[in-house]
C-alpha cells in the first residue's frame, strides 16, 4: 500500500518534544493517568527533596496535602539559585530542572534514593500540574517562581529575607490530565516510612490538611534503619524466636556499594523477605537476594556441621532456610544493572558474591556469640532438613 493511497507521508508525522510530549503521553512518564500516576507524580517531587538532604546537609522532607488538592514538599536541604551557575561542575539551577530534561550534573548511584519509579524528575511533575510555585531559600533570600503547566509565568524574584535554606515545590495536578486528582494518604504513607527506613536518620513527615477540622500527620525517622525495618515486619507476625535483630552494614569495593542487612527467624512458618536497590523495591530479588540465601545457608550448615547436627550433608534447601524468616536486604550501588524494564530484577554478578561472604561471616559470628539461641535457629532448621 503506497503513502499516496493512504493519503500518509512524511508531511504528517507530528513531532512532539518537551512539555507538548509530556502532556500528550502522559502514562509514558508516569505510568498512568489514574491513581498509580498521581502517586508517582508525588514521589518525583519528593525524591529531588530527599536527595537534596541526604548528604548530610539537612535531615527532613516535609509533605502536605492541603484543602485545594495541591501537595507542598518542603526541605531543610542547602537550596540553591533559581537560574544557572555557570560552575563548571555543570550543576543547573532550579528554573532548568522545571523546563528541561536535565541533562547535568546530579548525585547518582548509591548517593541516590530512588523514591518514584520512573526517576524522570521535575520537568515532568511541572508539566503535568496546572499550576506550581517553586521557592528556594538561599543566602538568607527567598525567592519564588510561579509556573501553570509547565510555563513560567513569573521570573524568579526575591520576596524576603530567608531562614535556613532549603526548597518548597507546591504543586496542583492538571485535573486536565488525571482521572484523579485525590491522594491516598495511605499510599504515600507506606512509601515514605518504606524510604525512611533504607535511608538511617531521614525524617519525613506527611501532613492531611484536606479534612475539614480532622488534619491528620504523621512522621518517620528511623535511628536503626533496617533493623527497625526488620522488627516492624516481625510485629505484624507476631513473636520472634529471639528478641534481638541480626543486622549489620557494609562496604565492599567488589560491588562498588554498600549493603545494609537485618533478620530475625520468628515462630511462623511464613518467610517476609523485603530487598531494595538504591531504595528502590525489587520485588522479583536478584543477586542481592541470592547472596543473601547463600551467605544464611552457609552461616546455618557450618554451624550444625561443627556440632554433629546433621547425620548426612544434605542440601538444606531455601524453603528450610526462609521458614519463619524476615529479613531485609538493601545494597545501594553506584552502577545498577537492573533485568526488565520494570527494575524489579538485580543482575549485577559481583554483588552475589560480596553479599553472600558478608552474611555468612557476620550470621556466623553471631551464632558463636549467642549460642544458646543459635542452637534453637539452627535445631528447628536441622530439624526440618532431616523430616524431609
Amino acid at each position: 500500500m503506497s503513502g499516496e493511497s493512504t493519503g500518509y507521508d512524511a508531511a504528517r508525522i507530528e513531532v512532539l518534544e518537551g512539555r507538548e510530549a509530556v502532556r500528550k503521553r502522559p502514562g509514558m512518564w508516569v505510568g498512568s493517568i489514574g491513581e498509580r500516576g498521581l502517586h508517582q507524580l508525588v514521589f518525583e517531587v519528593v525524591g529531588r527533596a530527599v536527595n537534596q538532604v541526604l548528604p548530610g546537609r539537612g535531615g527532613s522532607v516535609d509533605v502536605t496535602l492541603t484543602p485545594d488538592g495541591g501537595v507542598r514538599v518542603t526541605d531543610d536541604g542547602p537550596g540553591g539559585p533559581f537560574e544557572d551557575t555557570g560552575d563548571t561542575d555543570g550543576h543547573q539551577g532550579l528554573e532548568a530542572l522545571l523546563t528541561s530534561f536535565y541533562a547535568g550534573s546530579e548525585p547518582s548511584g548509591r548517593h541516590v534514593a530512588a523514591v518514584g519509579q520512573f526517576g524522570v524528575g521535575l520537568f515532568v511533575a511541572n508539566a503535568l500540574s496546572s499550576r506550581l510555585t517553586a521557592e528556594v531559600r538561599w543566602e538568607g533570600v527567598r525567592r519564588v517562581q510561579e509556573y501553570a503547566r509547565g510555563v513560567a509565568v513569573t521570573p524568579p524574584s526575591a520576596v524576603g529575607p530567608a531562614t535556613g535554606s532549603g526548597t518548597t515545590i507546591a504543586f496542583w495536578p492538571d485535573t486536565e490530565i488525571f482521572e484523579t486528582t485525590r491522594c491516598s494518604f495511605a499510599v504515600l504513607a507506606e512509601r515514605f516510612r518504606q524510604v525512611a527506613f533504607l535511608n538511617r536518620g531521614l525524617g519525613i513527615s506527611l501532613t492531611d490538611e484536606r479534612p475539614a477540622g480532622e488534619a491528620r500527620a504523621v512522621l518517620f525517622r528511623f535511628p536503626d534503619g533496617v533493623r527497625d525495618f526488620v522488627a516492624a515486619l516481625d510485629a505484624e507476625t507476631g513473636a520472634a524466636l529471639h528478641p534481638d535483630v541480626i543486622g549489620f552494614e557494609r562496604e565492599d569495593p567488589r560491588m562498588a556499594g554498600t549493603m545494609e542487612v537485618a533478620l530475625l527467624w520468628s515462630g511462623s512458618r511464613e518467610e517476609r523477605m523485603r530487598s531494595f536497590v538504591n531504595s528502590r523495591a525489587t520485588p522479583q530479588g536478584g543477586t542481592h537476594v541470592d547472596g543473601f540465601r547463600d551467605g544464611v545457608a552457609a552461616a546455618v550448615m557450618a554451624y550444625a556441621r561443627e556440632r554433629g547436627l546433621l547425620a548426612a550433608d544434605p542440601d538444606p534447601g531455601a524453603d528450610r532456610i526462609g521458614e519463619g524468616l524476615t529479613a531485609v536486604v538493601s545494597v545501594k550501588l553506584d552502577r545498577p544493572e537492573f533485568l526488565g524494564a520494570t527494575r524489579g530484577l538485580l543482575g549485577n554478578t559481583d554483588v552475589r558474591v560480596c553479599v553472600g561472604k558478608a552474611v555468612r561471616e557476620h550470621l556466623g559470628n553471631w551464632f558463636e556469640e549467642q549460642p544458646g539461641r543459635a542452637a534453637v535457629v539452627v535445631d528447628r532448621i536441622v530439624r526440618g532438613i532431616h523430616q524431609d
